[in-house]
């Protein structure tokens, strides 16, 4: 008998765990999909931006830096893509927001350069080196650049995050997709942005505060104060 009851107990631990797990799965999908909703019908074309006509910036989210200083594939991506927008017109300013916490591993100044390279105007470049993560980009963009109608440029799956937590942070956000090839590992981007959808979700919520904000340095003015 003791035996027959200990194993009922244990069935039933492992069914109220398997049906939490299962609640848990669902309710992660389901904040996924709320984001990605919310955000595509503020997902333009590069010609639906220019349309906007009085869009503050562009922000060009950070990634990965390889060897040599060089961008990596979808870096290089989200730059050009970015720098379209400015060439067209589309935008004034453009807020290059990545990671620069250490000294070494510098995502904020190799992107200004290349769009120094691509001929933008050193004035109308602004370096946010406190771009840690996707949400803090974005908050830093309100607070500390004073955006108020930015265009998010990176990959279209990562994009619907930005503009989502842009958004729902009280911004007049868009966003236009930078993604003209496929990249490697994109499977496991995907599985990872679900729950970093789930994250940001939560994060604009409660309101929680960037790692660093600092001065304003409003985006209308001159981006050479932001070289440092």
């Amino acid at each position: 008998m003791k035996k027959r009851g200990l194993k009922g107990i244990l069935l039933r631990i492992i069914a109220v765990l398997i049906t939490l797990g299962v609640l848990g799965a669902a309710a992660v999908a389901g904040i996924s999909i709320y984001v990605c909703t919310v955000a595509d019908k503020y997902i333009l074309t590069p010609q639906e931006a220019l349309e906007l006509q009085d869009a503050d910036c562009a922000v060009i989210l950070g990634c990965a830096v390889w060897a040599g200083n060089q961008p990596s594939p979808m870096l290089e991506d989200r730059l050009n893509g970015g720098i379209a927008l400015y060439e067209s017109g589309a935008v004034p300013k453009i807020i290059v927001s990545g990671d620069h916490g250490r000294e070494y591993y510098d995502e904020v100044g190799v992107m200004r350069d290349w769009c120094l390279a691509a001929g933008v105007p050193s004035e109308d470049i602004f370096s946010d080196h406190a771009g840690f993560s996707t949400y803090e980009s974005v908050y830093r963009a309100r607070d500390v650049f004073e955006c108020q109608k930015p265009i998010f440029v990176t990959q279209r799956y990562h994009l619907y995050r930005a503009v989502y937590a842009a958004r729902a942070l009280g911004l007049e956000a868009y966003g236009v997709a930078s993604d003209p090839r496929e990249y490697s590992g994109q499977i496991v981007r995907d599985c990872r942005e679900v729950l970093a959808r789930v994250k940001d979700f939560f994060y604009v919520m409660f309101d929680v505060q960037p790692t660093y904000l600092g001065d304003v340095i409003p985006v209308s003015g001159d981006g050479n104060a932001t070289i440092g």
